[in-house]
């Protein structure tokens, strides 16, 4: 299997002599799309960090879709000399994923590398840099001002779910979009094709979009397809894609995780409170994963099919 590691700068492969023999390391760690484009977006985000980090080993790994798996990416980082590794999920929100599939990244390389020094740090959340660049993005499209929808992936998690809510209200917030719904990708409501009717009925007479992902993916393009089939008129702004601006958030976090700090809330947390419905989850270890992904993150994803 041919893995892509970040070198300095430059991306280059795996045999490739290290730039320099770094002892800090910082493992971005992405979710992994079936969608080229997203696993691109992914790299060039990864670059724009190890552009501006020249002083770290950076590598990049997927929890699933795409290769390199990230446990193979942060043993990359052990045999360029780390013994300091910052596991950093490049996920919005702190749902499963963020919650217990990174986490285990994390757990599971001290089990293997005791002598290392392996820290987690927060997904990105809802924060003033990214209603910016949502900001920027409906600007440039020419959306800002218009009834905004936004488009977000949903989870089981309700804490993840209500801060999807609470993203899409403050970028209304900072766009004077006057009004503003969401619609959910799966697995919670309201729906993409909810909000769409919703907005029909409500009529009004253009609408700005921007998808609360970091980069493309099926998801995205599923729910640019439902956009287009509703019969509204709908200024498409995006989604964040690889930003630059997103650099200092990715950079605070790993500051934090080196202080110990965490920016997620446990206060109504399903796996740190009771929440109907999911009793079973409160007070479940960190890093014990709610999907297959939790124990495969370290094997080749050429051999996985998935929807």
């Amino acid at each position: 299997m041919l893995i892509e590691r970040w070198t300095g700068i430059t991306l280059g492969r795996a045999s490739s002599p290290p730039r320099h023999h770094a002892t800090d390391g910082l493992l971005l760690v992405a979710h992994g799309s079936a969608c080229r484009a997203g696993t691109d977006e992914a790299r060039a985000l990864g670059r724009h960090v190890a552009e501006a980090r020249p002083d770290l080993a950076v590598e990049l790994g997927f929890l699933e879709l795409a290769d390199p798996p990230a446990g193979v990416a942060l043993d990359a980082l052990v045999a360029r000399g780390c013994r300091r590794i910052v596991v950093q999920p490049l996920i919005l929100l702190a749902a499963g994923h963020g919650k217990n599939d990174v986490p285990a990244v994390a757990l599971e390389a001290r089990e293997r590398y005791p002598d290392v020094d392996v820290l987690f740090g927060s997904p990105l959340g809802v924060v003033p840099e990214l209603l910016a660049i949502g900001a920027a993005n409906l600007e440039a499209a020419g959306a800002d001002g218009l009834p905004l929808l936004v488009i977000a992936r949903g989870t089981s998690d309700p804490d993840a779910n209500a801060d999807a809510m609470k993203a899409a209200r403050l970028l209304a917030e900072w766009t004077g979009a006057g009004f503003v719904d969401v619609g959910f990708t799966g697995v919670t409501w309201p729906t993409v094709p909810e909000a769409l009717e919703r907005l029909r009925v409500l009529g009004p007479d253009r609408i700005g979009l921007f998808f609360w992902f970091l980069g493309n993916g099926k998801l995205v393009e599923r729910a640019r397809d439902q956009v287009a089939g509703s019969g509204l008129d709908v200024v498409d702004a995006g989604y964040f894609g690889p930003d630059p601006a997103l650099v200092p958030v990715i950079e605070q976090r790993r500051d934090e995780a080196l202080h110990g700090l965490a920016r997620v809330s446990c206060d109504t947390c399903s796996y740190r409170k009771p929440w109907p419905g999911m009793e079973d989850r409160a007070g479940q270890p960190i890093g014990v994963g709610h999907s297959h992904l939790a124990i495969e993150h370290r094997h080749s994803h050429d051999s996985h099919h998935h929807d």
